[in-house]
């Protein structure tokens, strides 16, 4: 049973830091294309950052460039997100998500694309 499990959500200032962690379990980690994307309340779930559990350049969006950093780390079958200078339009719910390789290979994060998702963890960053 395929499994992803976030956390590491919480309630920060405008300006503060979160790192989200999703362990994956029950399917091969290694070889998938890990993304994590976000939802707000009443907007549509969002394309944060992806990156090929095998290396390569990760994909960022415009929104969060230089602000977001994506990481792994294979023994532990866990994909990370470091969140810093937070804003408050960062606020919403994060998820974690696992997809064939080629979606990677997308230029864009379409949420379709990507088979497998976790719960969510809720970032709330406020004013």
């Amino acid at each position: 049973q395929v499994q992803l499990v976030e956390s590491g959500g919480g309630s920060v200032q405008a300006g503060g830091s979160l790192r989200l962690s999703c362990v994956a379990s029950g399917y091969a980690y290694d070889s998938n294309c890990m993304g994590w994307f976000r939802q707000a309340p009443g907007k549509e779930r969002e394309g944060v950052a992806r990156m090929h559990t095998r290396g390569g350049g990760p994909y960022y969006a415009d929104s969060v460039k230089g602000r977001f950093t994506i990481s792994q780390d294979n023994a532990k079958n866990t994909v990370y997100l470091q969140m810093n200078s937070l804003k408050p339009e960062d606020t919403g719910m994060y998820y974690c998500a696992a997809g064939s390789v080629e979606v990677c290979l997308s230029p864009v994060m379409n949420p379709m694309l990507y088979k497998f998702w976790g719960q969510g963890t809720q970032a709330t960053v406020s004013s």
